[in-house]
């Protein structure tokens, strides 16, 4: 049984003095989880060293926003794998749709980012999407078949998530039906070729819909955008509880 993973990806949100407060309101509601399902938090690069100072010996993992393919270099903005291990980083988001859209990063790109991710030790979790253009001239398949195949060229998927993220569904308020969504993570399954991959879904997921998402036979856990900013929402989606799948 593949374990679940919850990540929440803070994208341009918490100061460390936020991060700080996040953590001791966070820790206490999820001391208890099951063992199924890992908890990731992914919070901007200054709060990195913050965070991974709050959550030590809680049993949390963090994660990046990005990392770059190179080691080091003449990179401004960027950040190596190196410097996020030093802080304990395990996960690294990669090919996110706000990269993808503002600064115009290719499958190549990302591939190389995965690829540098997974040499260096980090656990990818590489998000693949579609367009509300492209989804109603009905290329949802076409698209994010293309972004897996190219994206995930020379990786290991046992040491990968792929993450579905329909773009149209991202801070929007609209979300994919559930149903839909795991249709969608059963073709990036079996494009892949490997069973035991993780696939997450990303959308708009809250509190009032993460029952029902985790209860689909293809989704493996989910890629949290705003509602991980809250402690109380984030760790009732953490603590989700079976629902019956529709």
């Amino acid at each position: 049984m593949v374990k679940a993973v919850i990540a929440g990806n803070w994208k341009m949100h918490m100061t460390c003095a936020e991060a700080r407060s996040f953590a001791q309101s966070f820790l206490p509601l999820v001391s208890n989880l099951p063992a199924d399902r890992t908890v990731v938090l992914a919070p901007p690069f200054t709060a990195i060293a913050t965070l991974a100072e709050a959550l030590a010996g809680s049993g949390l993992a963090l994660a990046s926003q990005n990392v770059h393919w190179e080691g080091n270099g003449a990179y401004t903005s960027e950040i190596s794998a190196a410097m996020l291990l030093e802080h304990g980083v395990a996960y690294t988001i990669v090919g996110h749709s706000e990269p993808r859209k503002y600064y115009s990063e290719s499958d190549e790109q990302i591939n190389r980012r995965a690829r540098a991710a997974q040499d260096a030790g980090l656990i990818p979790i590489l998000c693949v999407g579609e367009s509300d253009d492209q989804r109603e001239a009905a290329e949802t398949e076409r698209v994010i078949r293309r972004q897996v195949e190219q994206g995930l060229e020379g990786l290991d998927p046992s040491r990968l998530i792929v993450a579905y993220e329909p773009i149209w569904a991202i801070g929007t308020g609209k979300t994919c039906e559930a149903s839909e969504a795991n249709r969608i993570c059963g073709l990036i399954r079996a494009w892949v070729g490997f069973p035991e991959i993780t696939i997450q879904y990303g959308g708009s997921v809250k509190a009032e819909n993460i029952d029902q998402l985790m209860a689909q036979s293809d989704i493996d856990g989910v890629l949290v955008g705003g509602a991980s900013l809250d402690p109380v929402g984030f760790a009732r989606i953490a603590g989700y509880q079976l629902a019956v799948a529709a």
